[in-house]
This record gives structure tokens, C-alpha cells and sequence, in this order.
């Protein structure tokens, strides 16, 4: 694995312990206030997943979860947060939830990123402004890569773009039960990645795929393992689902995969990825600026 450049981010997450988390509503497929989830059990996969990160180095910072907001334990939707070249706190852009039953969560969101030093902003509050989850964006290459339809709508994309000043590549997921982009995409270092097309238009699809120079594709049937929804910490991947023949990829690759049992919180829709927001991706590095922002869509061959 002598070529392999390992991702310069994945090392410093925020999490939100699961003191308040339940299903009382159904604003994705996997919900169902009939199917609760178990506080024990939850509490104690949450745990798991705490130390397996901080044990491979990663720091964690806990947020403590706000009783009106159940869906707060996904904290990769809370906001998408931008270092600086030294990596340090510089900026976040605050989710602006296309469902009203999330949006009280950036009232604890915003004032803790402010608290560590990050300049609070917004393309949307409260319902008005274009909606902006954080769930569906990525850094990839010289852009972010921000999925759009479901939750994040396409006019958030210029919002985006133009509010940090980055590059923008839009792909349209279609997929009701991928309803972003961190349950059909993982990227894995500076090549690779996990790609589900079935999560897509087709034109999104062969964007994304033309965008990754060694993709690791995979089925709708492995996506919904939650496989896709996995967070890599240097060359481990943690991941709450491996089907064998993703595992032998990974393993060929170099990568060593660390399984963890959260199926209490696959009830809500998200796993690994969805309950960490990565704190240390790197505007200037990761992300080169780009005077007042652009966005680019795929087109149609």
C-alpha cells in the first residue's frame, strides 16, 4: 500500500451523547415510532463507538443532546466545520434542516462551535433561506462534494459555495432511503473511496465516479447495511456493516476494518458516520479557495 495518502482529516469529531434519543416522528425510511429504540442498549453502542475512536487516536468532544431533540445524536448534521492551515477552529456553516423537528438542535450547535473558536454562519435559518444539511457534504479533491434533493436543496448549493468560498459539486441523489450523501459515499484516502450509484441520477452517478480514481462501488443492497456510513481514522476503517466482498477490497488495500454493533441507531437512519462530525477538514489544503464560490453540476452524456 506503498501509494496510499491517507486522509488529512478524520482525527477530531464531535459527538452527541444519546441522553434524549428516541423515534417520535418519521422523516426517513428506516423511522418508525412503533420500533423504539433501547436507551441501555443505545447508550452503551454509543459508548463502544466513543472508545474504539479515541483508542485509534481520533479526539472525540461530547455535546451534551437537547430533550426536544431527538435526532441530535447525529451530530454529522449539526454543521460543516473548517480548520484552518494550522488546524485551528475557523469556520462552520450551521445545518439549515429541511425538517422543522431538527432545526432546535443548532441552538445548542451554534453557540459550542462559537465557544471553540469557529465563526458561526448560515445559508438559511428557520425555514427561510435555502436548506443545507451537513450530512450531505464532503471534502474530495480541489471541491466539496454536496449531494442534493432529499434534504439539501439544489439553491443551498450557490449559498454554500459563496458563503465559504469553495468549489461545489453537485450531485443529485435520488434514492429515498439515501437520503445524503454520507450513507452512499465514504471517501477513504486521497484516491479512493465507496460509492453507491444507485444512490443517484445517472449523470450524478458517472460524475462521482469520474471524480474518484479508484472507487469501491457498491450495491444498493450493501448500501443499506449502513457500510457506506463508516468514518476512517488513518488506515482503519470503523464501520457498522462489512459484506465480505467489501471487506476483501478494503483488506487489499491496506485498510484493517473494525466492525461496531449500532443497529439501535440504523432505527433513526444513520450509523458511524451519521453520529460523528469531523471537525479538522482543512480550508486552504483540503479545500482551495475559490473567490466568491462555484458550483458545478454534472451534465448529461
Amino acid at each position: 500500500m506503498g501509494d496510499l495518502v491517507e486522509l488529512s482529516w478524520g482525527r477530531q469529531y464531535l459527538a452527541v451523547e444519546p441522553t434524549a434519543y428516541r423515534i417520535d416522528y418519521a422523516i426517513n425510511p428506516f423511522m418508525d415510532p412503533a420500533d423504539q429504540p433501547d436507551p441501555a442498549r443505545a447508550s452503551e453502542q454509543w459508548q463502544v463507538m466513543v472508545h474504539v475512536l479515541r483508542a485509534l487516536g481520533a479526539r472525540v468532544d461530547v455535546l451534551a443532546q437537547r430533550p426536544d431533540s431527538p435526532d441530535m445524536v447525529y451530530a454529522m448534521n449539526l454543521g460543516l466545520a473548517l480548520a484552518d492551515e494550522a488546524g485551528r477552529p475557523e469556520q462552520v456553516v450551521l445545518s439549515h434542516m429541511r425538517y422543522a423537528e431538527r432545526r432546535a438542535e443548532r441552538r445548542s450547535a451554534g453557540p459550542w462551535f462559537a465557544a471553540q473558536g469557529y465563526a458561526v454562519r448560515q445559508v438559511g435559518v428557520d425555514g427561510v433561506g435555502p436548506c443545507f444539511e451537513a450530512g450531505d457534504a464532503f471534502a474530495w479533491g480541489d471541491a466539496l462534494v454536496v449531494g442534493y434533493g432529499p434534504r439539501t436543496e439544489e439553491l443551498g448549493l450557490k449559498a454554500l459555495a459563496a458563503e465559504i468560498g469553495v468549489r461545489v459539486r453537485g450531485v443529485r441523489i435520488t434514492h429515498p432511503a439515501m437520503y445524503h450523501l454520507d450513507l452512499a459515499f465514504c471517501p477513504l484516502d486521497d484516491r479512493r473511496a465507496i460509492v453507491c450509484p444507485a444512490a443517484f441520477d445517472e449523470p450524478s452517478a458517472q460524475a462521482l465516479l469520474d471524480l474518484v480514481p479508484e472507487p469501491l462501488v457498491i450495491d444498493e443492497a450493501e448500501a443499506l447495511t449502513f457500510c457506506a456510513n463508516s468514518v476512517v481514522v488513518g488506515r482503519t476503517v470503523v464501520m457498522p456493516a462489512c459484506p465480505p466482498r467489501v471487506r476483501a477490497q478494503l483488506e487489499a488495500w491496506g485498510f484493517e476494518v473494525v466492525l461496531l454493533e449500532l443497529g439501535e441507531f440504523h432505527k433513526g437512519g444513520g450509523s458511524v458516520r451519521c453520529l460523528t462530525n469531523p471537525l479538522d477538514v482543512v480550508i486552504g489544503r483540503d479545500l482551495p479557495s475559490v473567490a466568491g464560490g462555484e458550483v458545478v453540476l454534472p451534465r448529461p452524456r
